[in-house]
C-alpha cells in the first residue's frame, strides 16, 4: 500500500512527530528511527546535515524501510542549490525519491511557480514529469515496480520550506498549488529573511504572528503545515496550536542533550581538577 506512518497521521488528522538526521551513515540513522514507536517520520538532511544525496540518502532510508512496515516515513531535504526553480530541484527530487523516500522537503522555494516545478518534478505523468525506472525504489516500498508506480502519486510526500521574505509574500498563492501537500516553517531562516534574529529559543513576537499567518494560509488552502523545533515542550506546544507536522529533535541535539543531562547528574555540580561541573 502507498500509505506510511505521516500519511496515516495527515488522514487520521494526529500531530505527526518527527526527528532531523544530520549525521552521515545508515547506523546512527536507524538507532534514532526505532528510538520510539510515536516517531512518525525522519528527514535525512541533505541540505545542512553531513548526508550526501547519493549514495548517502539511499544508504540511509535502506538502513530505515529495512525496520518493517511502521518504520517511521523516511523524507529527504534536498540541497536546491539556488532558488528551488526547474533545472536546480528536479534532478534531486528525482533522486531522493528514486532511493526510495517517502516524501521530499525542497527548500528556499519562493513562488507559486517554483512550487509548481516541484510538484512536477515528484509526480509521473499525467499529473507530473517524473520518470519511472529505478530498480531500488519498489524494494524500499515493500511492493512491485507496477505497484509502486500506481501508488506512488498517492503516496509521496510533497512539502516546500517558507523561509524567505517573498515565499512569505507569496504564501497565500503557493497554498493553492494543486498537488502540494503542505508548507514547512524554517523558523530560523524565516526570521533572518523578515529581519529578526532567530528564535533563542522562541521566535521574536512579529516572527511569531508570520508563523501563525502561513499556518492559517496552509490551513485555508487545503495544505499541511510543518514547524521545525528542537524540544519536546516546543512540539507539544505547536501541535496545541494546530501544526501537523512537528520536529521535536535532531540526532546531534538528543545526543548533546542527553551527554549533559547524564553528565549534570554524575557530577551532582562538582568541582573536578578545577572545573566546575553542573549545568
Amino acid at each position: 500500500m502507498a500509505s506510511h506512518p505521516l500519511l496515516q497521521a495527515f488522514q487520521a488528522s494526529k500531530p505527526a512527530f518527527g526527528a532531523w538526521i544530520t549525521l552521515p551513515g545508515p547506523f546512527a540513522a536507524r538507532n534514532l528511527a526505532s528510538a520510539s514507536s510515536d516517531l512518525s517520520w525522519v528527514t535525512i538532511d541533505c541540505e545542512h546535515g553531513l548526508t550526501p544525496l547519493q549514495p548517502g540518502a539511499a544508504e540511509t532510508i535502506a538502513a530505515v524501510s529495512g525496520l518493517g512496515p511502521n518504520a517511521p516515513s523516511v523524507l529527504v531535504r534536498i540541497p536546491a542549490t539556488g532558488p528551488a526553480a526547474e533545472a536546480s530541484a528536479s534532478w534531486q527530487i528525482k533522486y531522493a525519491l528514486d532511493a526510495g523516500a517517502r516524501g521530499v522537503i525542497v527548500p528556499m522555494v519562493s513562488t507559486m511557480e517554483q512550487v509548481r516545478s516541484v510538484v512536477s518534478a515528484a509526480r509521473f505523468p499525467p499529473a507530473g514529469i517524473r520518470g519511472f525506472g529505478s530498480p531500488f525504489t519498489q524494494a524500499s516500498w515493500g511492493m512491485s515496480a507496477n505497484d509502486y508506480l500506481k501508488l506512488a502519486n498517492e503516496g509521496v510526500v510533497v512539502m516546500t520550506q517558507v523561509e524567505t521574505r517573498e515565499a512569505y509574500d507569496n504564501i497565500e498563492a503557493i497554498c493553492a498549488v494543486e498537488g502540494l501537500d503542505g508548507v514547512f516553517i524554517g523558523p530560523y531562516d524565516l526570521s533572518l529573511s523578515l529581519g529578526y534574529p532567530p528564535p533563542n529559543p522562541d521566535p521574536h513576537p512579529k516572527v511569531e504572528e508570520a508563523i501563525q499567518r502561513i499556518l492559517k494560509a496552509a490551513h485555508n488552502g487545503g495544505k499541511k503545515c510543518a514547524f521545525y523545533c528542537i524540544s519536546g515542550e516546543q512540539a507539544a506546544k505547536r501541535a496545541k496550536e494546530g501544526f501537523d507536522m512537528i520536529n521535536v529533535t535532531s540526532d546531534v541535539g538528543a545526543m548533546t542533550d542527553a551527554v549533559k543531562s547524564h553528565l549534570a547528574a554524575a557530577t551532582g555540580g562538582l568541582n573536578i581538577g578545577g572545573r566546575e561541573f553542573g549545568y
